[in-house]
């Protein structure tokens, strides 16, 4: 991921809270800067000159990387400027540092207001296309990312690549059943829609992205929040929880599901999965389904939340399909997320080839969380990672079980507390994690009550996305030698953030001045290492570890690099792993259905990824989507039929609609696959525990 996605979807998440203050067009004479927003400048260069972990100057070589950044989080596409109006930013390309030292914000908005007339020509071109006759035997590709192309030459270019945008628009209609006039009057909307919210942007708006510029230069984790998003988000947090449980970035003009919440409407429906793209969205059974391609991320969210017990339908193009693929309507009933949902649970695995009768215990951590309000009340059974977590413990002794896996995979982090606490269920007292600060002040996290819950035989299975206090928490074990880690390298988010109030450095201000999210420390594991960049990387890796190379910190711009500060003083394990159990687990992978269908699954995503244009002959689009579909289910049906599970028609036509697919089913499909990764590790863990029994046989 390049910076010009990350700041895309770094900006969308800081403002993702709630819509624009305001539905009314902005005049032009308006959008020029506040004296509020100059004191935020010069407070925010300070606070960053003084605080950043990272303590980059403020140069020409930034405000290099500033320009490109602001330009690409205006037009990320690449498709609403020219070459000339690029060239005519150039003079603020060794200029932009001076100006936020002294807080000149003239420029920003000059290439605004170029961006905001740009938006309006070529959204008047677009309409003018609709009640054109197209040629869809033509053979003719449309390039749909261009992020890291040249912007258009010229207005014939640029003419020419929208005729292709318009025409893939229709297109992609055209292959879900629509008819003409409804395929002019939802794309009229559409476009009208992105003039719309261009002329609705407020110079807090247009001041809050070219801060971000600034702030993603320095890393993809530090940002600025404006005084009304600050606003929107201290409401959010202060409402329950409720909506359909997932979490939104953006992706080409596409509203892109990044993760699910378990336990969440979305994640128990089994129907919306990460990678599947949103472009409609509808209130209850029957409200219209409004059109939100091209849409701010914050107003698809704020369509998405709704009440506990409503109803909002989302019409889904599937991660496999390409841009402008057949859609699907998912139904879904919004709720509030508890954190019981989200709590630790266990299971036993046995009986699996080459276990000889031994029992794994499998303990799935969603997050690292903590009830700190229930705990600040002083109400003993608050609850806690730790505390289920070593509940589940006992249980699991009680049942006799030979080994434990511990499951990080898609755990994002939580509370460092916890992944303290949870270390020493494991060890007997020592550090955890260490912290260093932008001055070189170092703290130490420790494990401080000695003894341990269980010393048995351990392993963490780990994946691109177990990320924070999850990466915290397997270095420490693998630094102690205290458990086998399994799986794919981490993510490599090895920093702290928090969240500075900036109206605190201030004696009054009617306005505000908004916040800022500011990288301060970094994590160092107890052996010196940093988590951040490179992750924890497994004992023994998954064959498709391989592809996380561009996944995590490692794929983010101006992310911090890797660094390594002296050891902590505590007592270093070594837990050789024997090169059989390497070597065992390496033939059951190569023949297991179930990895078969991941690595099928791994590699039809990279297609995805890599693929940055498509068809407009209506014939060869659909052959392709056709070709797709069937090896797609040619691929799950093999796996499905390894696992005793309904398989799917091999034609789509054949197809049920996915929103009347029993959910049960789906979720028994759905564990099926989460299954593979965590009887492999139980069957690596039982491979272990053989291999040591002869030397525990022989300890006096």
């Amino acid at each position: 991921m390049n910076i010009k996605r990350m700041l895309v979807l770094l900006l969308a998440s800081l403002i993702a809270f709630g819509a624009l203050a305001s539905v009314q067009e902005v005049p032009l004479s308006e959008l020029a800067p506040e004296p509020s927003e100059r004191q935020a400048t010069v407070l925010i260069t300070k606070v960053v000159d003084r605080y950043h972990f990272r303590n980059r100057a403020l140069d020409d070589k930034l405000s290099s990387t500033m320009l490109d950044n602001y330009l690409d989080a205006l037009d990320p596409n690449h498709i609403y400027f020219r070459q000339n109006d690029v060239g005519t930013f150039e003079i603020y390309r060794g200029r932009l540092d001076d100006a936020l030292k002294e807080a000149r914000l003239e420029p920003a908005f000059s290439i605004f207001r170029i961006y905001r007339y740009r938006v309006e020509e070529r959204v008047t071109f677009a309409k003018s296309l609709l009640g054109r006759d197209l040629d869809f035997t033509r053979d003719e590709d449309y390039v749909f990312d261009r992020k890291d192309l040249p912007w258009p030459a010229d207005r014939a270019e640029q003419d020419d690549l929208w005729r292709k945008r318009v025409k893939n628009d229709i297109l992609s209609l055209r292959l879900t059943g629509k008819d003409g006039k409804e395929i002019r009057e939802k794309l009229g909307k559409r476009y009208e829609g992105i003039l719309t919210r261009a002329l609705q942007l407020r110079a807090e708006d247009v001041f809050q992205i070219f801060v971000n510029a600034y702030a993603s230069a320095l890393d993809p984790h530090t940002g600025y929040m404006s005084p009304s998003t600050s606003e929107n988000f201290d409401i959010s947090m202060r409402l329950s929880l409720e909506g359909i449980g997932a979490v939104l970035g953006t992706e080409n003009e596409y509203t892109e599901v990044q993760r699910l919440v378990k336990g969440g409407p979305a994640d128990l429906s089994g129907q919306l999965h990460a990678g599947d793209k949103i472009v409609g969205v509808g209130q209850g059974d029957d409200g219209e389904m409004a059109d939100v391609v091209s849409w701010r991320l914050q107003d698809v969210v704020e369509l998405i939340r709704g009440k506990k017990g409503t109803v909002v339908r989302l019409q889904i193009m599937s991660k496999r399909a390409a841009a402008g693929g057949p859609t699907r309507t998912v139904r879904l009933v919004r709720n509030e997320i508890q954190l019981e949902d989200q709590a630790a649970s266990a299971k036993v695995i046995e009986g699996l080839d080459g276990m000889e009768g031994m029992r794994i215990g499998v303990i799935d951590l969603p997050a690292f969380y903590r009830d700190f309000k229930a705990s600040a009340e002083g109400d003993d059974g608050f609850r806690s990672t730790t505390r289920d977590v070593r509940a589940l413990l006992k249980d699991l002794a009680v049942k006799g079980v030979d080994g434990i896996v511990i499951d990080l995979r898609h755990n994002g982090g939580g509370a460092l507390a916890e992944a303290t606490e949870l270390t020493g269920l494991f060890i007997d007292k020592g550090p955890v994690v260490q912290v260093e600060d932008s001055r070189g002040k170092l703290e130490v996290e420790e494990d401080t009550d000695p003894g341990v819950v269980y010393a048995g035989p351990l392993a963490v299975l780990v994946d691109r996305y177990s990320a924070s206090a999850s990466e915290i928490f397997a270095g420490a074990i693998q630094d102690y030698g205290r458990g086998l880690i399994i799986g794919e390298p981490t993510f490599g988010k090895g920093t702290v953030q928090t969240l500075i109030d900036l109206d605190r450095f201030v004696r009054a201000s009617d306005d505000g001045l908004g916040r800022l999210r500011l990288t301060m420390a970094q994590f160092f594991r107890v052996n010196g290492e940093s988590t951040q960049f490179r992750g924890v990387v497994p004992d023994i890796l998954f064959p498709f570890a391989s592809d996380s190379g561009d996944a995590g910190e490692r794929s983010l711009d101006n992310a911090l690099p890797w660094g390594q500060i002296k050891p902590a003083n505590f007592k270093a394990g070594n837990l050789a792993v024997p090169p059989t159990v390497v070597e065992r687990s390496g033939r059951r992978v190569s023949e297991d259905p179930g990895f078969q269908f991941l690595e099928e699954e791994f590699d039809l995503a990279k297609q995805m990824r890599d693929e940055k244009a498509v068809s407009l002959n209506e014939d060869k689009r659909q052959a392709k989507w056709e070709e797709r579909e069937h090896i797609r289910r040619l691929n799950e049906n093999r796996f499905r039929a390894s696992a005793d599970l309904e398989l799917l028609p091999e034609d789509p036509a054949k197809d049920t609609d996915e929103e009347d697919a029993d959910p049960a089913e789906q979720e028994k499909v759905d564990d099926a696959i989460s299954d593979i990764q965590s009887r492999e590790a139980a069957r690596i863990l039982a491979d272990y525990i053989n291999t040591q029994r002869p030397l525990a046989a022989m300890t006096p």
